[in-house]
């Protein structure tokens, strides 16, 4: 891979994925990436270790997050070049996680009751003492031979509307934007293919909604896209004056199909992207980013 490529959207031991910031970064470093966003889901705990390893290993970090919204569908609104020792930030992240810790009892239990021998103990050890998730969940279904994947534990059990699924207490999709932008940070829509809206008409709707609410770009570029979708979301945010952004949503091992800047083998996101949001926040540099801009402060 060439290094004018970049990965905007990673996750680290900080939330769900398996890799620590640092490892995260100087694996994007190993795999030719000129640049890494690191975007933990409701957190931003790895973002000091990420921004230092970015230092050493040469390789620009983006300081972020991934805030899941309240939506019918999977609303997630990622946040970039954030001030992320912000302490209203800090606050509102530290109350949406909280909901998260009185979430997973409720799933263990209705596991159990759908008659999986699983408890909280099994799944905060598979956590490996770090933020409980439902990937831990899934591990331990896997590990106990009741599924053979993270993905048919989310399609049988775990994801939204399945029998095991309880649904978070989440912020609205304005509130999401809101507490990015007050943090100096781009708000920007996660991978649209999720929200399962009813077609282009409502989700071209939905994004003149969320860009009077602050939105500021599309993550056009994903793993699981299409060429076709890419192309749509490119030209919806071109038509709504929106930045584009991409990235393969890489877990480590928890999602061990997806490679990081590459997805299952076909993304290629490039630094131009980049380039634009950081003209947009006046931001220049190399190696680990603070990213926040004077008027952010």
């Amino acid at each position: 891979m060439g290094t004018d490529f970049i990965d905007l959207h990673v996750h680290t031991t900080a939330s769900d994925g398996t890799m620590t910031p640092a490892e995260a970064v100087f694996h994007a470093a190993r795999s030719g990436l000129r640049a890494v966003a690191i975007t933990d889901h409701d957190t931003v705990d790895g973002l000091a270790e990420a921004l230092q390893a970015g230092i050493k290993a040469g390789t620009e970090v983006v300081p972020g997050v991934e805030i899941g919204v309240d939506f019918p569908g999977e609303m997630h609104i990622l946040g970039y070049y954030i001030d992320h020792e912000n302490g209203r930030l800090t606050r509102e992240l530290a109350g949406l996680r909280e909901s998260r810790n009185l979430r997973n009892p409720r799933m263990a239990a209705r596991l159990r009751e759908l008659g999986f021998d699983i408890t909280m103990e099994e799944v905060a050890r598979a956590a490996g003492g770090l933020v409980v998730g439902r990937p831990h969940f899934a591990e331990v279904l896997r590990k106990k031979g009741y599924v053979k994947s993270t993905e048919e534990a989310f399609h049988l059990y775990l994801g939204a509307g399945k029998p095991a699924y309880v649904k978070k207490d989440k912020i609205s999709p304005r509130q999401g934007i809101e507490m990015i932008a007050t943090a100096g940070g781009i708000p920007v829509l996660a991978h649209p293919h999720h929200l399962r809206v009813g077609g282009r008409e409502e989700f071209e709707a939905l994004v003149r909604e969320l860009r009077e609410y602050g939105l500021r770009g599309i993550e056009a570029y994903y793993t699981t896209h299409t060429a076709a979708e890419t192309a749509y979301y490119c030209a919806v945010a071109a038509g709504n004056g929106l930045l584009v952004t991409g990235g393969s949503d890489f877990h480590g091992s928890n999602k061990p199909e997806i490679r990081i800047g590459k997805g299952t083998g076909g993304l290629a996101v490039r630094y131009d992207l980049l380039s634009k949001m950081k003209e947009v926040k006046k931001i220049s540099g190399k190696g680990g980013t603070r990213g926040v801009s004077p008027e952010s402060k």
